[in-house]
């Protein structure tokens, strides 16, 4: 670039000449070089400008086109990425046979810290020691004051309260991770049919929610499948009548001082489970730690109805019946010699309190409950077909149930199965099973012989399986169970308006170390079926250790305490199950006179 010099010696030799001062010439050549300096200044500037208004022109555009973009996609899974896998955020809900919620997802934040981001650690972790009482404070300033701590779990999971509280902290080292955390609406409703879930593969940003129990855990790959479109889970419980049942199983249990309850309410047609409870329960919101010590069934987490297997007394009795009617081998009305003594394999067999009910009919035998007739009804069938028959009904194996628990269901079996185990076994010792195993039997009995597979997920017909006994010995045998209610053992089950047919069962409960038998704990059981004269549902109520103490003495048989409990939740359900009460005219009356 040329210079023009501020005093240039032809101009100042020509000034000087005519008088004039040089100096205005050097003022007048500054004045211009300053001009064309601001003007190159201005170009530059409005350059600058121009090309900073295209800069952010160009970023707003970029913006509005990519909030335009996602305000007009469809919403897709959301996904968050870990170093080598993707972590799944999403799981499908579980809803009951009206669709109501079981099961469902929540969104939440966890809570983690940067430790060489915070700013002041001492006071961080006495704050959060403050929001969450269960953190130990100074076991979080020590890693909070770790120097090798770069990352570090505070919760996995808040509440949008306590998030706020730890907002207000100010420190700048505790972040948030959003997630999805799995919420049981109903609490401790169907507690054991869920499980619950629990948090699998997780990041900062998102967490994989797995089953941990349960229904959660049995159908954890299908609840988490994308394919399914995030369609609902639908099983076979319905929501009002499994409270029902809870509610009068647990007022049950503590009126009969019992240690724990379980029930089975099961469509005899379908094997749908429509309720079932295990007490005590607990809440899979919240869900406690396995045991480390003393019996599986003392926590809350055991299955009574499914993984509990217990001697169930005499409602065995009607299979027995029922065999030896198949066999041809009696009728109902056929006499059996019930009078002592009777000994097999060197032991005798007694009744329940001394009785002796001399020669009285197979019917008599069920409605009496006697231990002699049915041993020699059990006699008379044989070690093999026993075996044979409660193989078919399923006793022999766990129940093929929709739950992760169900294996641990293995009915226990005699290792010897002689004489002495076949009269036992007909009256309910000597074999254990759990509650669901007796609904699936009783079933049979119910839908007119056809063996029946229980299940949690809702079906659109019935789901009869083999034949197990004709129709016509399905019928006698559901006539004995409704005379055992209306005349015998069971008085206590009979529900105004409902005609119920059942079988009370009293075992005394074995010792845990083996050793022989307590005799003052008992397992109590009634199974019903309603209506009687063409079931639609059979229940079970299982009780652990009842004592009913209202009489002079205490009464640990289940007439005394299964089978009121288990009237009082026919009286509740069977209204909401649709089944419309029936009177007569005696029935209608003897009922406005106890009102």
């Amino acid at each position: 670039m040329t210079r023009t010099p501020l005093r240039p010696l032809a101009r100042i030799l020509h000034a000087r000449e005519k008088g004039e001062n040089p100096d205005a010439i050097e003022r007048e050549n500054i004045r211009i070089r300053h001009e064309q300096m601001r003007d190159r200044s201005r170009v530059r500037a409005e350059g600058r400008l121009a090309m900073l208004g295209v800069m952010f022109l160009c970023a707003f555009v970029t913006i509005g086109a990519r909030m335009g973009l996602l305000s007009a996609t469809e919403p897709t899974e959301p996904r968050a990425y870990a170093p080598g896998a993707s972590i799944l955020a999403s799981r499908a809900d579980i809803v009951d046979r009206e669709g109501r919620i079981l099961a469902t997802n929540m969104e939440t934040h966890s809570l983690y810290a940067h430790p060489q981001q915070m700013v002041d650690p001492e006071r961080a972790a006495r704050e959060l020691a403050k929001i969450f009482p269960d953190l130990d404070g100074a076991a979080l300033e020590r890693r909070f004051k770790d120097p090798k701590s770069k990352f570090r779990w505070v919760k996995k999971k808040i509440s949008p309260e306590q998030m706020q509280a730890v907002h207000d902290i100010g420190e700048p080292g505790l972040l948030f991770g959003p997630r999805e955390m799995r919420l049981y609406p109903n609490g401790a409703l169907a507690a054991h049919v869920l499980g619950g879930a629990s948090f699998g593969r997780e990041g900062v940003h998102a967490a994989e929610v797995i089953g941990t129990a349960g229904i959660e855990k049995y159908f954890d790959a299908q609840l988490r499948d994308p394919a399914r479109g995030g369609a609902p889970l639908e099983l076979s419980l319905d929501l009002g009548i499994q409270s029902a049942v809870e509610g009068v199983l647990d007022s049950g249990m503590k009126l009969m001082n019992a240690k724990g309850a379980a029930a089975v309410l099961m469509n005899v047609h379908t094997g749908e489970v429509i309720a079932i409870a295990s007490l005590p329960d607990f809440d899979p919101n919240d869900r406690p730690n396995p045991p480390t010590k003393g019996a599986p069934a003392d926590s809350p987490l055991f299955n009574r109805a499914v993984q509990g297997v217990y001697e169930l007394g005499s409602t065995f009795k009607i299979f027995a019946a029922a065999q030896a009617m198949e066999l041809g081998l009696v009728t109902p009305q056929t006499i059996i010699d019930t009078r002592p003594p009777f000994r097999v394999g060197g032991f005798s067999i007694g009744e329940f309190e001394g009785h002796n009910y001399g020669q009285i009919s197979v019917e008599k035998i069920i409605i009496e409950s006697s231990n002699r007739g049915t041993g020699k009804l059990a006699l008379a069938i044989g070690p093999e077909r026993q075996q044979q028959f409660l193989k078919s009904l399923g006793f022999f194996e766990p129940v093929k149930f929709e739950m992760v628990e169900a294996p641990g269901g293995q009915p226990l079996l005699p290792k010897r199965w002689g004489e002495l185990s076949t009269v036992t076994i007909s009256y309910g010792h000597g074999l254990s099973s759990s509650p669901l195993h007796l609904a699936a039997g009783y079933a049979a009995i119910a839908n007119g012989g056809y063996a029946v597979q229980p299940t949690l997920l809702k079906q659109q017909g019935p789901r009869l399986g083999e034949k197990v006994m004709s129709s016509g010995v399905a019928l006698e045998a559901r006539r004995m169970l409704r005379k055992v209610v209306s005349e015998g053992t069971a008085s206590f089950g009979d529900v105004p308006g409902y005609s119920v047919g059942g079988k009370t069962g009293t075992a005394d409960k074995p010792k845990e170390n083996g050793g022989g038998y307590y005799k003052d704990k008992t397992i109590t059981t009634f199974a019903s079926m309603f209506p009687s004269e063409s079931p639609e549902y059979v229940l079970i109520v299982t009780l652990d250790e009842p004592v009913e103490t209202s009489g002079d003495k205490p009464r640990r048989t289940a007439g005394w305490t299964s089978v009121p409990i288990g009237a009082e939740i026919i009286g509740r359900v069977a209204p909401l199950l649709g089944l419309r009460p029936e009177y007569d005219t005696g029935e209608m009356q003897a009922t406005l006179v106890r009102n």
